[in-house]
């Protein structure tokens, strides 16, 4: 290794979760703070969480429903402007 462009590396930082789990592993920081991880993650739980897919569906078709309406409704004054 080149000396001097390498960043220091710790055999031993400290990682902490937000959930309170903690665990060494090898890093250039010696302390790392992070929001999620594999003791509270939910792919590696098991505990999905589900989210409302069903409402998010029906909300999709009835907002496309209108939109349909709706352009058919403007192609026809469209139309009607267009005759006269």
């Amino acid at each position: 290794m080149k000396k001097d462009i390498h960043p220091k590396f710790f055999d031993k930082a400290t990682v902490t979760c937000v959930c309170g789990n903690s665990f060494t592993v090898g890093a250039t920081k010696e302390k790392i703070d992070v929001e999620i991880c594999s003791a509270c993650h939910p792919f590696y739980t098991g505990n999905d969480k589900v989210l409302d897919t069903a409402g998010r569906v029906e909300k999709f078709k009835t907002r496309a429903s209108k939109a349909a309406t709706t352009t058919k409704v403007a192609k026809k004054k469209a139309t009607k402007k267009d005759d006269k």
